[in-house]
């Protein structure tokens, strides 16, 4: 079988959705040693995220709302890849008309293509890795678990928080509000309620974790609590977020791209799920627990907007309580409780 040694990836995605790529990049990596691994991706922002993966010879952003908008600046970029001379590109964004002109600039050249799975119900990190059949590679053979890597920096940011902040040595949970679609969310309201809980019976410490655009729900969790949290919501780097994470105990979250930085990073997650299939998108590896209440009929649509008669009825019969408990529940599994 042919052997390839300089690779172009195409995902110009949201952060879960690249992180989820990140199984297919390690199993690239051990098929062809020494393997150049491109990444074209979306934002310069995703891209921090991996400037620490040691898979990752190069990322390249492809901003097509912003920098390359102009057809020079589109054109700059397709003779940018021409030259660069790929022998396998694999194309995981197969709807997106630009992504195909650009993967045609490395033509001739061997071109696998993603095709989500219709009928069937497999994780996305699975469906990504299929793609690889053709090369040899086994989905059932390969390690599903996610990679975010930071520096020195990063991680003396995130213990100078703690330290500042007092709780280091703590239980910490992170909280994480938002997500790409409201649908997703739970309310600040129970969030809050959550938060008093977890610093009453367990004086834990409290970071809000999410984007700038979630400002919103941070204010209103602020409201509702009765002692201040750690507010990092829109105050971090993708990076500094990940080594944030990494000294959590456990991350309160949605189907969004903070809850696979947290398991990419090894931390537990409690996952609220409603209209989102956790089969798809779920948290990957070991100790993490998935809440969603799936006695109801629509649960889950995969829907963009709700059209249940009681409004985002799936998040909301997620309690505080039960939250509470599942987070305690997996505490004592860390041994962080007795």
């Amino acid at each position: 079988m042919k052997s390839y040694s300089n690779i172009l990836l195409i995902k110009p995605g949201a952060v879960g959705d690249l992180l989820q790529l990140t199984p297919v990049v390690r199993a690239l990596a051990l098929k062809y040693p020494g393997a150049r691994i491109t990444l074209l991706l979306g934002s310069s922002a995703s891209a921090t995220m991996f400037q620490h993966n040691q898979h990752i010879s190069e990322t390249i952003v492809f901003d097509r709302k912003g920098a390359h908008r102009s057809l020079a600046a589109f054109l700059q970029l397709w003779n940018r890849i021409r030259a660069a001379g790929y022998d396998l590109v694999v194309n995981f964004q197969r709807s997106n008309a630009k992504a195909w002109l650009l993967a045609s600039a490395a033509f001739p050249c061997r071109v696998l293509v993603y095709h989500k799975a219709r009928g069937r119900t497999v994780h996305a990190v699975q469906n990504h890795l299929e793609t690889l059949a053709p090369l040899g590679i086994r989905p059932e053979q390969c390690d599903y678990s996610l990679e975010l890597s930071y520096g020195p920096a990063e991680q003396n940011f995130a213990d100078d928080l703690f330290r500042q902040n007092g709780i280091t040595g703590k239980i910490v949970i992170a909280l994480n509000p938002g997500a790409s679609n409201r649908i997703k969310c739970w309310s600040p309201e129970q969030f809050a309620a959550l938060a008093n809980l977890l610093v009453s019976k367990l004086d834990a410490g409290i970071i809000l974790v999410g984007g700038g655009s979630e400002r919103d729900l941070a204010e209103g969790i602020l409201a509702g609590m009765e002692s201040k949290p750690l507010d990092l919501i829109g105050k971090t780097s993708l990076l500094q977020l990940g080594a944030v994470l990494t000294g959590c105990d456990v991350l309160v979250s949605g189907d969004t791209g903070p809850l696979h930085m947290a398991t990419a990073v090894r931390t537990p997650v409690a996952a609220l799920f409603g209209a989102i299939d956790p089969f798809r998108t779920g948290p990957v590896g070991e100790g993490h627990r998935v809440i969603r209440h799936d006695e109801l009929a629509c649960v889950p649509c995969v829907a963009k907007s709700c059209v249940n008669k009681i409004d985002l009825e799936c998040m909301q019969r997620i309690t505080p309580d039960e939250v509470f408990d599942t987070v305690v529940d997996m505490l004592k599994a860390m041994g962080r409780l007795p």
